[in-house]
């Protein structure tokens, strides 16, 4: 039976556990009502939860069960949801054949195709083994090592398996231009985007287009893009139009910024790629009779989709682990949507966002999580359309830290404010989800707010005084 003084100690202990959590709840609380009744939130929608890591239990919420748009703090869901499904070691495969027969002269007498198999790094300039080079060298030596030295028919690239719809139902007009607004492909190439490089002028005089990098012939490129004065920024925009041929520039961009290039949407990566490969082929001296192609100018054009009846190359992607840490160090859509897509693929649906997105749901409801609570169209947080609880993305960030893939993920996550946290941004929403240690105990939060009025830098400021409690 313990004695009177031992009584006296555990009495002590967890009275001062309970003050101190009590103080943490009230330093919340007191920072939550002051950013409440900021007037860049006047007409705002605000939500915090903060919860113990571990265990899972709140430490702090307010609004917790608000939907909100998350912006690309719903890439900590997407991501985490790839952990579990698909598992840290989970690799794209991307194959090159050919059908028709190779003569004793070297003259294939068909077509070579390259068949995507969802990986959105392929042509990436982030993985050494990616690299748009290294691919196309691959490709270079697997075909002369068939002994193929000439081509009677097309380079095709294959993208059927993401199906047609590249773009997530929800996304504004406005980005699907952009790199960041880029549509998913079975066979992606270069991150599905490449630059603008641009020539200013005076103030209000329209922007020169001096060249793309790499050239894409197959597009033609319009500037209404005007000179915007010293410190205005990069308020740029490209349009694709007229059946992913014409490019309209839109908006302004400052004379003064030393970049100058934006980078813009690939309409159809598959085809990059397959022109890419029959540049390269040609410049080695590789006669093609044909011309490159793709799904969907095969589509288009009322043309079946041939498969390949032998195979030359299989070049795996990098390793899941490492695709989700640029995921999220650089906020990549494109990768968050092709892994929606993914979880829809592996779980034997029609590989479409929606379903993709009914994979997650089920997966979350099944350990407790109302779908009602993961209210979303899309894997990259890019909708306004989005609503997530600020619960939900807590108690998901508290679910990982349990994984054996925890530390894969936690290293994903960027460092901001000098904490470690995934940040979200649209128009007139801000959001931060991650991870921080106050006196020796493990939390994890998430806080959106949104429809905030004023600069996207003054919202920023005042957040991040509410999560300096945590530090």
């Amino acid at each position: 039976m313990p004695d009177k003084r031992s009584i006296l100690f555990l009495y002590l202990f967890f009275w001062c556990v309970n003050l101190h959590a009590q103080s943490l709840n009230q330093k919340l609380q007191t920072a939550f009502n002051h950013l409440e009744r900021d007037l860049q939130c006047k007409y705002a929608s605000l939500s915090l939860t903060v919860l113990d890591a571990e265990t899972g239990e709140t430490v702090f919420a307010a609004h917790p069960e608000m939907g909100l748009a998350p912006a690309s703090t719903l890439k900590t869901v997407t991501s985490t949801t790839a952990f579990s499904l698909l598992g840290k070691d989970f690799q794209y495969q991307t194959t090159l054949g050919y059908n028709g027969t190779v003569a004793a002269d070297g003259t294939l007498n068909g077509d070579l195709i390259i068949k995507g198999g969802g990986d959105p790094t392929l042509g990436s300039w982030r993985y050494g083994s990616s690299k748009e080079n290294t691919i196309l060298k691959i490709w270079v030596e697997a075909i002369r090592q068939a002994g193929i030295k000439k081509i009677n028919g097309r380079i095709i690239g294959d993208d059927a398996l993401f199906g047609t719809q590249k773009i997530p139902d929800g996304w504004i007009w406005q980005d699907l231009g952009n790199y960041y607004g880029a549509g998913t492909s079975g066979l992606c190439w270069r991150e599905n985007q490449y630059d603008i490089k641009l020539q200013t002028g005076k103030v209000g005089s329209r922007v020169r287009i001096v060249k793309t990098i790499p050239e894409m012939p197959n597009l033609n490129f319009q500037s209404e893009l005007l000179t915007g004065s010293a410190g205005s920024g990069d308020r740029a925009f490209a349009y694709l139009l007229d059946k992913n041929s014409i490019v309209y520039l839109r908006g302004t961009y400052a004379n003064n910024l030393e970049k100058r290039s934006i980078a813009a949407a690939t309409p159809d990566p598959a085809y990059d790629a397959a022109f890419r490969l029959a540049d390269t082929l040609k410049r080695l001296g590789i006669d093609l009779k044909g011309t490159a192609a793709s799904t969907q100018t095969l589509t288009a054009a009322q043309k079946p989709l041939p498969e390949a009846t032998q195979i030359l190359s299989n070049i795996a992607s990098p390793k899941l682990s490492e695709i989700i840490f640029w995921l999220n160090k650089k906020s990549i859509n494109l990768y968050a949507e092709q892994l929606l897509k993914t979880l829809a693929w592996k779980a034997g649906k029609p590989v479409t966002t929606v379903d993709g997105v009914q994979v997650l749901q089920d997966f979350w409801k099944a350990k407790g999580i109302d779908s009602n609570a993961l209210n979303i169209v899309d894997g990259s947080g890019l909708s306004p359309g989005d609503r997530v609880t600020t619960q939900t993305v807590a108690q998901i960030l508290s679910s990982a830290k349990k994984e054996s893939w925890f530390p894969d993920f936690y290293k994903s996550l960027p460092i901001i404010n000098e904490m470690t946290m995934k940040s979200g941004s649209i128009s007139n929403v801000q959001a931060y989800a991650g991870y921080q240690t106050k006196n020796g105990r493990n939390l994890c939060f998430s806080i959106i707010v949104n429809n905030y009025s004023g600069s996207s830098s003054g919202i920023k400021a005042k957040m991040f005084r509410i999560l300096d409690e945590l530090k």
